[in-house]
């Protein structure tokens, strides 16, 4: 018995180590077809059930997306997210950017249920992340990319890396651009990635500063519309919603930019991509907006290096029959 314990123990520590120090050595591993023999219906049950979601409520298909987003930015595409907090760990979830905002757990957690029962333990919640958000754009009306799977679940999450690596609403340019860089992107790939913002909405306490305090916006329309919503006064009003994309808030299109042009960026993070000027970023929104082919392209090829952020593969981590929490082996 106590042997047992002692080996449970190694392959924890094990384990731990190779996720922590050899995450870029198996980016190589994954690939596209990773499931054709295991799981071949998995890309159709991720298509159906999101599909069935986003049908429900227009709005998941952001939600899912943003998922994807917050894991990635957090130690990479390892399904993170997507833990529970436990009496012994503190999770993302509740994170700051992410407390009482974060959602769509509910549909990932019916996709791993089809999942398990057409292919019981083969699936990781980290690719069915990936592959949700890539079928979120293109129920939305966005760009299609291969999605290279193979991924593992860490068995690990850390809050505080959460609060330090996810950007801010409020951040600066500088400080956007020195977030995404951190995770290998180029300014012109940060562009393209904040136009996801084409779809979802915000809350009313990450844009309040922004329409009430802020001047380079359209106060007599843009502004005062919202304050209607968000009022200057913390309290209840904190998680009323407004779209990020007021022309076409459930279409993935180039409004997201258009906005921009026009100092109706609803978060400050989003209008610090255009001031008016020249140079960058202001050129790539110009650019986005005359060619929504071109920020279609750009996204999808940002949103693929994306997916492939430090992931766990081989035998790091684990399989997760639960996407909510670690496996009981691990748990013990």
């Amino acid at each position: 018995m106590a042997s047992d314990k002692l080996i449970a123990f190694l392959v924890i520590v094990v384990a731990l180590l190779l996720q922590g120090n050899n995450k870029t050595v198996v980016e190589a591993q994954l690939r596209t077809d990773f499931y054709s023999k295991t799981c071949p219906d998995l890309h159709a049950i991720v298509r159906a059930r999101l599909g069935n979601a986003i049908a429900a409520e227009p709005r998941m298909a952001a939600s899912v997306l943003r998922l994807f987003y917050l894991d990635c930015f957090v130690n990479g595409c390892d399904a993170s997210i997507l833990l529970k907090d436990t009496p012994r760990n503190a999770g993302e979830q509740n994170a700051a950017p992410n407390r009482n905002s974060v959602r769509g757990f509910e549909v990932i957690d019916d996709i791993r249920m089809w999942t398990n029962h057409k292919c019981l333990g083969v699936v990781s919640c980290a690719d069915i992340l990936a592959i949700a958000a890539r079928d979120a754009v293109v129920a939305t009306g966005g760009p299609s990319w291969d999605v290279p799977l193979g991924r593992r679940d860490t068995i690990t999450v850390s809050q505080e890396a959460a609060n330090s690596g996810i950007p801010a609403p409020n951040s600066s340019l500088s400080e956007l651009v020195t977030s995404f860089g951190k995770l290998g992107f180029t300014p012109r790939e940060m562009v393209a990635l904040s136009g996801a913002h084409t779809i979802g909405f915000a809350q009313c306490k990450h844009f309040r500063e922004r329409i009430h305090y802020w001047r380079d916006i359209d106060w007599l329309h843009f502004a005062t519309t919202r304050k209607q919503t968000c009022p200057e006064t913390p309290g209840p009003s904190d998680g009323n919603l407004v779209e990020l994309d007021s022309r076409t808030p459930f279409k993935f299109d180039n409004g997201y930019f258009w906005s921009l042009f026009g100092k109706r960026g609803l978060l400050h993070s989003d209008q610090q991509l255009y001031n008016g000027g020249i140079g960058f970023p202001n050129s790539i929104v110009w650019e986005y907006m005359a060619n929504e082919k071109t920020f279609r392209s750009d996204f999808a090829a940002a949103m693929l290096k994306m997916s492939q952020i430090s992931p766990l593969t081989g035998h790091v981590g684990e399989i997760r029959h639960n996407c909510s929490e670690i496996n009981e082996w691990f748990s013990k």
